[in-house]
């Protein structure tokens, strides 16, 4: 598996089952209807993990954009390669959202609010407010990023072995994003990645979706740029602190 097919596929599998968690709870007639913000989060989370689980070994998991990016403000991954990287994660973006929505179709039809059926897809402001959704989606990103920068190789070093954590070490990212959203994620749903909210709000506006409302393109700029101000101010202390 090449770099790019690992974030395609990553990506995918984070908005198949971050969407996913979110039709679950707030679609009609689901299993899971209005079981709530603590399963939403803890999905997302899990999510998260998975996604880490399958791409790591290939592509380092970045799934992320501004992950892409800050690493490159940081000076650990290749400019070169940031391009790709996202172009990858767009994909894979919009690949697991049209598959959320292939799954859950029966439920997006008898769900009548268009709103309900566009947060599925992507964020919203619960108030809508310029300067504190930018702001929040600067923190969210910054906390991610800045822990993920310290975050260590759990490791045991003798003259004979060194004896790393394999999947498990995809474990911290996934309580690290479960605490962002437990914590921060009340004021825009926490996109905290670019993609996560470009790529399926885009597949929400070209999917034939019964009676969907309109995409919110003058909202769509906060968890792109957002996300992406936040990880580039993690990377810069983090090289000022180091």
């Amino acid at each position: 598996m090449t770099p790019f097919v690992a974030e395609v596929i990553g990506t995918a599998i984070l908005i198949l089952l971050g969407g996913g968690v979110v039709a679950n709870v707030v679609l009609n007639k689901t299993i899971g209807n209005n079981s709530g913000w603590i399963v939403i989060t803890t999905g997302w989370a899990l999510a998260v993990y998975v996604a880490v689980v399958i791409a790591g070994p290939y592509s380092g998991a970045h799934i992320n954009p501004a992950v892409t990016v800050s690493l490159a403000v940081a000076g650990s991954f290749s400019w070169s390669e940031v391009p790709m990287y996202i172009l990858a994660q767009m994909l894979g973006a919009m690949i697991g959202a049209t598959t959320v929505w292939l799954t859950y179709k029966s439920h997006f039809d008898e769900t009548e609010d268009a709103d309900t059926k566009k947060a599925v897809f992507c964020t919203a402001p619960a108030i809508r407010n310029t300067f504190t959704n930018f702001f929040s989606e600067v923190i969210g990103t910054f906390v991610l990023l800045f822990t993920i920068f310290y975050f260590t190789d759990a490791t045991i070093n003798d003259t004979k072995s060194v004896v790393g954590l394999g999947s498990l070490g995809a474990l911290p990212v996934a309580f690290l994003v479960w605490s962002i959203g437990l914590s921060l994620g009340g004021t825009t749903g926490y996109a905290i990645n670019p993609a996560r909210d470009l790529g399926p709000r885009i597949m929400h506006a070209i999917l034939p979706i019964k009676n969907k409302a309109k995409s919110d393109w003058s909202y769509s700029w906060i968890p792109v740029l957002g996300p992406l101000v936040g990880g580039v101010i993690a990377a810069l202390l983090m090289l000022g602190l180091s």
